[in-house]
């Protein structure tokens, strides 16, 4: 069944629909399309996905235990909202994260590796410049993917999956503004440019100030939703 908060949902595929159903409703949330406070109807996301009722049960008990669902006492499920609370708290762990992977990258990093951080540094720009925010994203989870592993730290890059829900939610919630898409481009560069010279203490103070500039455009973005939200109550 063709719809917009499904567009992927392809029920032909070989995984069990549980799993189809889970990862369908899961990147709605992920990509904006189901919202934060969004009460999730068993019955109507059933008919979009032109499934049972069974498998969205299931997914929507899987989705609470990673945070993105919360069940409400006798009001049913609900997408769970991006509080300044949870932004502060993922960003300050994720600085911390960042940053110690890219002074480690600068110590570790291969040749390949520099080489696909700069490609995907030439995608990004013209993506960027396109206005392709969806290519951007895309391209800012690889950059930071290479440089966990060229951390050589595999329990680093465990850590910062655990985050990984909840660091995708607030990355797009980031990039849904063009010059934050822009300004990721020379940010990026300026760390590339420090691990290529294995300057370990300036590629950490890097990450952490591109990590700085993503939760200081969520935090304005959260600061103005709640404004909103006030007015209107």
């Amino acid at each position: 069944m063709e719809n917009n908060r499904f567009p992927s949902l392809k029920l032909d595929n070989y995984k069990p629909l549980r799993d189809i159903v889970f990862e369908a409703i899961k990147e709605a949330i992920l990509k904006g399309r189901l919202k934060p406070g969004e009460r999730l109807m068993e019955v109507q996301l059933a008919e979009e996905m032109g499934v049972s009722r069974t498998p969205v049960r299931e997914a929507i008990r899987k989705l609470e235990l990673e945070g993105l669902v919360v069940m409400v006492p006798r009001k049913g499920a609900y997408v769970s909202g991006l509080t300044m609370k949870d932004a502060a708290e993922v960003f300050e762990i994720r600085s911390s994260l960042e940053g110690l992977a890219a002074a480690l990258a600068a110590e570790r990093i291969t040749d390949d590796e520099i080489k696909m951080l700069d490609k995907i540094l030439s995608e990004i720009t013209k993506a960027s410049e396109k206005g392709d925010a969806e290519t951007v994203i895309k391209k800012d989870v690889e950059f930071h993917q290479i440089l966990f592993n060229a951390s050589r730290n595999e329990r680093l890059a465990q850590i910062v999956n655990n985050l990984k829900e909840q660091i995708d939610r607030f990355r797009i919630q980031s990039f849904s503004n063009p010059l934050r898409v822009k300004n990721v481009v020379s940010e990026h560069k300026a760390i590339i440019d420090a691990i290529k010279q294995g300057d370990s203490e300036s590629a950490e103070k890097l990450a952490k100030a591109h990590i700085y500039e993503v939760e200081y455009n969520v935090m304005e973005m959260l600061r103005k939703r709640m404004s909103f939200e006030e007015e209107l109550s």
